[in-house]
């Protein structure tokens, strides 16, 4: 198959990572890949792999900026015609649209994936954009698609995250020796390390979190708190963290290039998210063995089972939350019982072999189709 991914940008985050596993999983089977965007700071993990980058003048949040949407048209028509595209898959909702107008006129197949929850606005009412084939990544993507919007669930098709488990069998025992001096170089302390990757939004439910860590610091002083990830709710969350007086206690770092790094210094991680498609983050963290606290909705749910592989708390509760994150600093046996399973399950269910071969399902399923 020729198949072209795209996509807004490809800067750090869950959309590209899932196309990187994608891209680089099926040029290894031998399909000629290409991804087209507007370009980002993880642009060369797609080069070193050798796979072709086609810029289009798409960063845009505005699904009707005609300009940039036809100039990214013509470009892409081009590109469709002569390296023989047979079908097109786009992870945004701007390049839904973009991708909707360009499969209209090749006349090959458009498939999208959902990677969260869209708000029900007017524009998406008129010109919905599904494409011929939905992947949802976890249950809730799904049943949003299928009660918020009225996609037939013939349209729909669940295919969960994966993840490469090989970059995450920690901690590996040079990590481990240096986890004292990753600890420094991220400005952190030698007390045990409440973590959270993840962009600094609202949904995210950061300010939960931060709220809960005073009754954290009084049953473990020693304790502190990460928080990895840029975004519009840094400054909010630095001055709350100043109101309660742990400023000290809370070390915000915007970017982190590999994650496992980041990991190997959490001892426990959460995700206090008041929704969440799937949640790549807290895929990782159980990878790498650490014991989770996430909220009780959503996505987390298809990770998470209470007290068996993490503990699930009400999301927007930080006392709670606060409670879980103690019990699980003090208690080890848990730690260690909660990590385990944890790792075990992501290894069991969300392995990329696995989402390969359910994505080519899907892109299999078109092309014998036709246009779905």
């Amino acid at each position: 198959m020729n198949i072209l991914y795209v996509t807004t940008h490809l800067n750090i985050g869950g959309i590209t990572s899932y196309i990187l596993t994608l891209a680089k999983g099926f040029k290894k089977r031998g399909h000629a890949v290409y991804i087209a965007s507007s370009g980002g700071e993880c642009l060369p993990k797609f080069t070193d792999e050798g796979i072709v980058h086609i810029p289009i003048p798409i960063r845009t949040k505005s699904e009707a900026h005609l300009v940039k949407l036809g100039l990214s048209l013509v470009r892409l028509k081009q590109q469709v015609r002569e390296k023989d595209i047979q079908l097109i898959h786009s992870h945004t909702r701007v390049t839904q649209v973009l991708c909707t107008l360009l499969a209209s006129r090749a006349h090959i197949p458009h498939i999208t994936t959902c990677h969260g929850f869209f708000r029900n606005r007017m524009f998406r009412r008129l010109y919905p954009c599904w494409g011929d084939r939905v992947i949802a990544i976890s249950d809730s993507v799904k049943f949003h698609l299928i009660d918020d919007f009225g996609l037939k669930e013939s349209m729909v098709r669940l295919v969960y995250s994966g993840i490469d488990l090989d970059r995450f069998i920690i901690p590996a025992a040079s990590v481990q020796r240096d986890k004292y001096s990753l600890k420094r170089a991220l400005g952190l302390g030698g007390g045990p390390v409440v973590g959270a990757i993840g962009r600094l939004s609202d949904v995210k439910g950061y300010r939960y979190l931060v709220e809960a860590m005073p009754a954290v610091l009084k049953c473990v002083p020693q304790a502190q708190l990460l928080i990895v990830g840029d975004g519009r709710e840094y400054s909010h969350l630095a001055r709350l963290a100043a109101r309660l007086g742990i400023e000290k206690k809370v070390t915000f770092i915007t970017k982190v290039y590999d994650t496992v790094k980041a990991l190997s210094v959490i001892d426990v991680f959460a995700m206090p998210s008041l929704k969440e498609g799937l949640g790549l983050s807290l895929m990782e963290a159980m990878a790498a063995g650490l014991p989770c606290v996430g909220s009780d909705i959503g996505g987390i749910r298809n990770l998470i089972t209470h007290r068996e592989n993490g503990l699930l708390v009400e999301a927007k509760n930080s006392p709670r939350l606060g409670e879980a994150l103690v019990e699980v600093i003090e208690d080890e046996k848990l730690a260690q019982r909660l990590g385990d399973t944890a790792r075990t399950f992501i290894n069991h269910n969300f392995s990329q072999a696995e989402m390969l071969f359910r994505t080519e399902e899907v892109y299999r399923e078109c092309l014998n189709n036709g246009r779905g």
